[in-house]
C-alpha cells in the first residue's frame, strides 16, 4: 500500500508541521486540510500548510489515502464523524493524540469497520495555530503507533513508511502501555508546570512582576511548558485519567518522601536522588532527543 494523497483535518502546530514536512520530504505526495475555524483555514493557506484548504472536511478526504486527525483528543470522534460518509474505501485514518487508548475507543465508534492506526509523533512546543508549525519538527523524533488488536500489517507498514520519511523514528506500542508511559515522559510534568506556576502567581506575598522580574531557569522552563495550548492539554488529562492518576499517585508518594528527607536533613536521601536523576539526563541527550550545550543550548 502508497500513500499518495493525504488529508489534514486541524491546521495548527502539529497539522501545520505535517503539511510542511510532506511538501520538503515528500513532495509527491497530495495534500489537503480543513480546520473548524475560518480564521485558521485563512491563514493555512495564506502559509502554503497544504496544496488545497478544503471549506469541509468531506471535501478534504475526498480520494485520501491516509486522514491525520491534528485535533484535541476530547474532539476526535466530532471530527471523524463530520467526514465519515465522505471517507474513501480503504483510506487509513490515524491521528496525532497524545493519549492513545480513549482514541481508538472514540473512532471506532465513529467509524465502525474502517481501517483506524492512532498515531502520537512525541515533539511539539508550546506554540500553537498555523503560525506554529516548521517543517522540521518530526526530524529525529520518535511516532508511536498503536494499531488495534487485528489491524491490517500493510495498513501498519504504510503509515510508518509515512512518518519516516518525514523525519521520524518508529515505535509500536500497545496503546494502554503507550498511556502509562507518556503519563510519566509528558502528562505529569506538564502537570506539575501548570501547578507551579499557578502557585507562583497565587502567592499573596509575591507580587507578579517580582516572579516575572526574577525567574530563574527553573522557574522560566516551566512556564514555557505552562505556555502550552490549554484545550489539548485539559483534553489530555480528561481523557488520559486512569493512567494519569496512577502515575500521580505515585509522584506524590514520592515527594512526601523527598519532604521527609529535607525535614530530617536526610542528606544522604537527597544527594542519591539528584545523582540518580543526572543520568536520565545523560540518557536524553545520548539518544538525541535534546542538546547537551548548557542552558538548552540557548543564545546569550
Amino acid at each position: 500500500m502508497s500513500i499518495q494523497s493525504v488529508a489534514i483535518i486541524g491546521l495548527g502546530l502539529l497539522g501545520g508541521s505535517i503539511g510542511l514536512a510532506i511538501a520538503e520530504h515528500a513532495p509527491d505526495i497530495a495534500t489537503k486540510g480543513y480546520d473548524a475555524d475560518a480564521d485558521v483555514r485563512k491563514k493555512a493557506a495564506a502559509r502554503g500548510l497544504v496544496q488545497e484548504v478544503c471549506d469541509s472536511a468531506e471535501a478534504a478526504v475526498a480520494n485520501a489515502d491516509l486522514v491525520i486527525l491534528c485535533v484535541p483528543v476530547g474532539a476526535m470522534a466530532g471530527a471523524a464523524s463530520a467526514f465519515a460518509d465522505a471517507l474513501p474505501d480503504g483510506a487509513i485514518v490515524s491521528d496525532v493524540g497524545s493519549s492513545k487508548q480513549s482514541v481508538i475507543d472514540d473512532l471506532a465508534a465513529v467509524l465502525p469497520g474502517r481501517t483506524v492506526i492512532p498515531a502520537h509523533p512525541v515533539a511539539g512546543t508550546e506554540q500553537s495555530g498555523p503560525e506554529a508549525g516548521f517543517p522540521s519538527l518530526f526530524e529525529n523524533r520518535w511516532c508511536i503507533l498503536t494499531p488495534p488488536a487485528g489491524a491490517d500489517q500493510t495498513a501498519v507498514d504504510a503509515l510508518s513508511a509515512f512518518w519516516e520519511r518525514l523525519g521520524a523514528r518508529i515505535e509500536i506500542m500497545d496503546a494502554e502501555h503507550h498511556d502509562l508511559v507518556l503519563a510519566v515522559t509528558s502528562h505529569i510534568p506538564h502537570l506539575i508546570a501548570y501547578t507551579i506556576v499557578g502557585t507562583a502567581s497565587d502567592l499573596e506575598d509575591v507580587t507578579r512582576s517580582e516572579v516575572i522580574k526574577y525567574s530563574a531557569g527553573g522557574f522560566r522552563d516551566f512556564t514555557r511548558i505552562a505556555a502550552s495550548d490549554p484545550t489539548m492539554w485539559r483534553d489530555v488529562f480528561l481523557h488520559n485519567k486512569s493512567a494519569v492518576l496512577e502515575m500521580l499517585g505515585r509522584f506524590t508518594e514520592d515527594l512526601t518522601a523527598l519532604q521527609r528527607a529535607i525535614r530530617s536533613g536526610d542528606g544522604e536521601t537527597l544527594h542519591e536522588l539528584f545523582s540518580r536523576t543526572r543520568a536520565i539526563r545523560r540518557g536524553i541527550i545520548e539518544e538525541g532527543q535534546d542538546d547537551a550545550a548548557p542552558d538548552f543550548g540557548r543564545e546569550h
